[in-house]
Protein backbone atom coordinates (compact mmCIF):
# COMPACT_ATOMS: atom_id res chain seq x y z
CA UNK A 1 0.00 0.00 0.00
CA UNK A 2 0.61 3.78 -0.65
CA UNK A 3 0.38 5.38 2.96
CA UNK A 4 0.38 9.13 4.03
CA UNK A 5 1.60 9.24 7.58
CA UNK A 6 0.97 12.08 9.90
CA UNK A 7 0.54 12.84 13.51
CA UNK A 8 0.17 15.60 16.26
CA UNK A 9 2.88 15.14 18.70
CA UNK A 10 5.73 16.19 15.67
CA UNK A 11 7.35 14.26 13.12
CA UNK A 12 10.23 13.69 15.73
CA UNK A 13 7.92 11.78 17.91
CA UNK A 14 9.19 7.88 18.87
CA UNK A 15 5.28 6.91 18.22
CA UNK A 16 5.40 8.17 14.75
CA UNK A 17 8.96 6.96 14.20
CA UNK A 18 7.81 3.21 14.90
CA UNK A 19 5.06 3.17 12.85
CA UNK A 20 7.18 4.44 9.84
CA UNK A 21 9.77 1.95 10.19
CA UNK A 22 7.17 -1.16 10.39
CA UNK A 23 5.07 0.18 7.81
CA UNK A 24 8.08 -0.24 5.51
CA UNK A 25 9.47 -3.35 6.70
CA UNK A 26 6.38 -4.23 5.64
CA UNK A 27 6.97 -3.47 2.54
CA UNK A 28 4.75 -0.53 2.27
CA UNK A 29 5.69 2.97 0.75
CA UNK A 30 5.33 5.77 3.11
CA UNK A 31 4.88 9.71 2.24
CA UNK A 32 5.20 10.88 5.69
CA UNK A 33 4.12 14.65 5.96
CA UNK A 34 3.74 15.46 10.01
CA UNK A 35 4.10 18.74 12.20
CA UNK A 36 7.76 20.19 13.45
CA UNK A 37 6.23 21.05 16.74
CA UNK A 38 3.58 18.97 19.13
CA UNK A 39 0.34 20.17 17.85
CA UNK A 40 -1.41 17.85 20.96
CA UNK A 41 -5.25 19.00 21.48
CA UNK A 42 -5.39 21.33 18.91
CA UNK A 43 -8.37 19.58 17.03
CA UNK A 44 -9.27 20.40 13.47
CA UNK A 45 -7.62 23.61 13.63
CA UNK A 46 -6.30 25.40 9.99
CA UNK A 47 -3.59 27.42 9.48
CA UNK A 48 -5.56 30.62 7.54
CA UNK A 49 -3.15 33.66 8.55
CA UNK A 50 0.16 32.60 7.84
CA UNK A 51 2.15 30.97 4.98
CA UNK A 52 2.86 26.99 5.36
CA UNK A 53 6.83 26.13 5.20
CA UNK A 54 8.20 22.44 5.21
CA UNK A 55 11.49 21.36 6.80
CA UNK A 56 12.93 18.20 5.58
CA UNK A 57 13.87 15.53 7.22
CA UNK A 58 16.32 12.85 6.75
CA UNK A 59 17.93 9.96 9.07
CA UNK A 60 18.06 7.04 10.40
CA UNK A 61 16.78 5.86 7.30
CA UNK A 62 13.62 8.09 8.03
CA UNK A 63 12.27 10.59 5.44
CA UNK A 64 9.89 12.98 5.74
CA UNK A 65 8.52 16.13 5.63
CA UNK A 66 7.98 18.99 8.35
CA UNK A 67 5.00 21.24 8.49
CA UNK A 68 4.89 24.48 10.35
CA UNK A 69 1.60 23.92 11.53
CA UNK A 70 -1.61 21.53 12.68
CA UNK A 71 -2.32 18.01 11.75
CA UNK A 72 -5.20 18.79 9.48
CA UNK A 73 -2.44 21.19 7.46
CA UNK A 74 -0.06 18.50 7.03
CA UNK A 75 -3.39 16.34 5.59
CA UNK A 76 -4.30 18.97 3.24
CA UNK A 77 -0.99 20.09 2.37
CA UNK A 78 0.09 16.85 1.47
CA UNK A 79 -2.53 14.92 -0.16
CA UNK A 80 -3.50 17.96 -2.22
CA UNK A 81 0.33 19.49 -2.89
CA UNK A 82 3.27 17.12 -1.34
CA UNK A 83 2.23 13.58 -2.08
CA UNK A 84 2.72 12.62 -6.03
CA UNK A 85 1.32 9.06 -5.32
CA UNK A 86 -2.08 8.06 -5.43
CA UNK A 87 -2.95 6.98 -1.85
CA UNK A 88 -4.16 4.07 -0.22
CA UNK A 89 -4.63 4.81 3.47
CA UNK A 90 -3.89 7.77 6.04
CA UNK A 91 -2.62 7.06 9.30
CA UNK A 92 -1.85 8.88 12.10
CA UNK A 93 0.01 8.39 15.17
CA UNK A 94 1.09 6.63 17.04
CA UNK A 95 0.02 9.13 19.60
CA UNK A 96 1.78 9.95 23.28
CA UNK A 97 -1.92 9.26 25.27
CA UNK A 98 -4.86 7.40 24.03
CA UNK A 99 -7.90 9.26 22.13
CA UNK A 100 -10.92 7.52 23.69
CA UNK A 101 -14.93 8.94 24.77
CA UNK A 102 -14.50 12.88 24.60
CA UNK A 103 -10.83 12.81 23.60
CA UNK A 104 -11.65 12.82 19.83
CA UNK A 105 -13.45 16.38 20.01
CA UNK A 106 -9.90 17.60 20.90
CA UNK A 107 -7.61 15.35 19.89
CA UNK A 108 -5.01 16.44 16.68
CA UNK A 109 -4.57 12.85 15.91
CA UNK A 110 -8.05 11.91 15.19
CA UNK A 111 -8.50 15.16 13.43
CA UNK A 112 -5.61 14.38 10.72
CA UNK A 113 -7.08 11.02 10.13
CA UNK A 114 -10.90 12.48 9.69
CA UNK A 115 -9.43 15.03 7.18
CA UNK A 116 -8.09 12.46 5.34
CA UNK A 117 -11.57 11.01 6.15
CA UNK A 118 -13.44 13.95 4.53
CA UNK A 119 -11.21 13.99 1.65
CA UNK A 120 -11.85 10.53 0.29
CA UNK A 121 -9.29 8.41 1.56
CA UNK A 122 -9.71 5.51 4.18
CA UNK A 123 -8.14 6.41 7.51
CA UNK A 124 -7.04 4.99 10.84
CA UNK A 125 -6.37 7.16 14.05
CA UNK A 126 -3.77 4.91 16.14
CA UNK A 127 -3.04 5.70 19.98
CA UNK A 128 -1.21 4.55 23.15
CA UNK A 129 -2.50 4.83 26.22
CA UNK A 130 0.87 6.99 27.96
CA UNK A 131 1.84 10.01 27.39
CA UNK A 132 5.85 9.12 27.75
CA UNK A 133 5.89 5.62 25.49
CA UNK A 134 9.19 4.49 25.21
CA UNK A 135 9.39 1.68 22.76
CA UNK A 136 6.49 1.07 20.20
CA UNK A 137 7.59 -1.30 17.79
CA UNK A 138 5.39 -4.06 18.85
CA UNK A 139 2.49 -2.23 19.03
CA UNK A 140 3.53 -0.41 15.19
CA UNK A 141 3.92 -4.16 14.06
CA UNK A 142 0.20 -5.23 15.38
CA UNK A 143 -1.16 -1.55 13.62
CA UNK A 144 0.48 -2.44 10.74
CA UNK A 145 -1.23 -5.98 10.75
CA UNK A 146 -4.65 -4.41 11.71
CA UNK A 147 -4.39 -1.88 8.62
CA UNK A 148 -3.47 -4.57 5.76
CA UNK A 149 -6.39 -7.01 7.31
CA UNK A 150 -9.09 -4.50 7.59
CA UNK A 151 -11.89 -4.70 4.92
CA UNK A 152 -11.83 -1.03 4.02
CA UNK A 153 -14.14 -1.76 0.75
CA UNK A 154 -16.71 -2.40 3.06
CA UNK A 155 -16.44 0.26 5.24
CA UNK A 156 -18.93 3.56 4.95
CA UNK A 157 -17.10 6.54 3.63
CA UNK A 158 -15.90 9.08 5.81
CA UNK A 159 -15.22 6.31 8.29
CA UNK A 160 -12.22 6.71 10.53
CA UNK A 161 -10.81 3.69 12.40
CA UNK A 162 -9.85 4.82 15.92
CA UNK A 163 -7.48 2.38 17.55
CA UNK A 164 -5.90 2.42 21.09
CA UNK A 165 -3.44 0.08 22.62
CA UNK A 166 -3.56 -0.11 26.89
CA UNK A 167 -0.39 0.88 28.65
CA UNK A 168 1.41 -2.54 28.59
CA UNK A 169 3.53 -4.72 26.63
CA UNK A 170 2.19 -6.14 23.83
CA UNK A 171 2.31 -9.59 24.87
CA UNK A 172 0.49 -8.94 27.75
CA UNK A 173 -2.54 -7.47 25.93
CA UNK A 174 -5.78 -9.38 26.31
CA UNK A 175 -6.95 -8.76 22.80
CA UNK A 176 -8.67 -6.90 20.28
CA UNK A 177 -12.29 -5.79 21.03
CA UNK A 178 -13.93 -3.41 18.52
CA UNK A 179 -16.51 -1.40 20.90
CA UNK A 180 -18.05 1.88 21.08
CA UNK A 181 -16.77 5.39 22.74
CA UNK A 182 -17.49 6.10 26.13
CA UNK A 183 -20.23 8.83 26.97
CA UNK A 184 -17.96 10.21 30.20
CA UNK A 185 -16.70 13.39 29.82
CA UNK A 186 -13.43 14.71 31.72
CA UNK A 187 -13.80 16.88 35.05
CA UNK A 188 -11.46 19.66 34.65
CA UNK A 189 -9.84 21.62 37.20
CA UNK A 190 -7.21 24.67 37.14
CA UNK A 191 -4.46 24.39 39.09
CA UNK A 192 -3.43 28.51 39.71
CA UNK A 193 0.20 29.05 40.57
CA UNK A 194 2.87 31.67 40.95
CA UNK A 195 5.43 32.06 37.98
CA UNK A 196 8.72 33.28 39.72
CA UNK A 197 8.39 36.80 38.74
CA UNK A 198 5.26 37.10 40.63
CA UNK A 199 2.41 36.94 38.21
CA UNK A 200 -0.65 34.26 38.16
CA UNK A 201 -1.27 31.09 36.27
CA UNK A 202 -2.97 28.50 35.76
CA UNK A 203 -2.68 25.06 34.44
CA UNK A 204 -5.25 22.83 32.80
CA UNK A 205 -5.54 19.45 34.49
CA UNK A 206 -8.46 16.28 34.52
CA UNK A 207 -9.51 13.34 34.00
CA UNK A 208 -12.13 10.92 33.25
CA UNK A 209 -13.93 9.64 36.62
CA UNK A 210 -14.42 5.95 36.27
CA UNK A 211 -17.08 5.92 37.59
CA UNK A 212 -18.21 7.33 35.21
CA UNK A 213 -17.20 5.10 31.97
CA UNK A 214 -19.92 2.71 31.05
CA UNK A 215 -18.55 -1.13 30.62
CA UNK A 216 -18.16 -2.44 27.02
CA UNK A 217 -17.03 1.09 25.72
CA UNK A 218 -13.68 1.97 24.85
CA UNK A 219 -12.08 3.42 28.11
CA UNK A 220 -13.25 0.98 29.78
CA UNK A 221 -11.96 -1.74 28.05
CA UNK A 222 -8.52 0.12 26.95
CA UNK A 223 -8.30 0.09 31.29
CA UNK A 224 -8.76 -3.56 31.16
CA UNK A 225 -5.65 -4.32 29.17
CA UNK A 226 -7.73 -5.03 25.53
CA UNK A 227 -6.21 -3.20 21.94
CA UNK A 228 -9.78 -1.23 21.18
CA UNK A 229 -10.99 -0.51 17.84
CA UNK A 230 -13.90 2.14 17.37
CA UNK A 231 -15.29 3.57 13.53
CA UNK A 232 -15.88 6.84 13.77
CA UNK A 233 -18.14 8.82 11.72
CA UNK A 234 -18.99 12.67 11.67
CA UNK A 235 -22.32 13.41 10.82
CA UNK A 236 -23.23 15.48 13.60
CA UNK A 237 -26.73 15.86 13.01
CA UNK A 238 -29.42 15.07 15.93
CA UNK A 239 -32.09 13.60 14.01
CA UNK A 240 -34.11 12.70 16.72
CA UNK A 241 -34.07 16.29 18.11
CA UNK A 242 -34.49 17.36 14.58
CA UNK A 243 -37.57 15.76 13.86
CA UNK A 244 -38.70 16.99 17.53
CA UNK A 245 -38.08 20.29 16.24
CA UNK A 246 -39.98 20.06 12.81
CA UNK A 247 -42.92 21.51 14.70
CA UNK A 248 -40.98 24.37 14.40
CA UNK A 249 -40.74 24.41 10.30
CA UNK A 250 -43.17 27.51 8.87
CA UNK A 251 -43.49 28.72 5.45
CA UNK A 252 -43.25 32.63 4.71
CA UNK A 253 -46.74 33.85 3.76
Amino acid sequence: MIIALTNDDGIQAPGLRAIYKALVEAGHTVHCVAPVTEQSAVGHAVTLSMPLRIKEFKENGFRGKGVYGTPVDCVKLGLSSLIEDTIDLVISGINAGANVGPDILYSGTVSAATEGASMGYPSMAVSYDNFRPENLSSQAEFAVQLAENLPWDSLPKRCVVNVNFPNMPMEQTKGLRVCPQTSATWKDWYVHNTDPRGGSYWWLDGKIPPEDVAMGTDRDLLTEGYVTLTPLKFEFTDEQTMSALSVLNMDQG
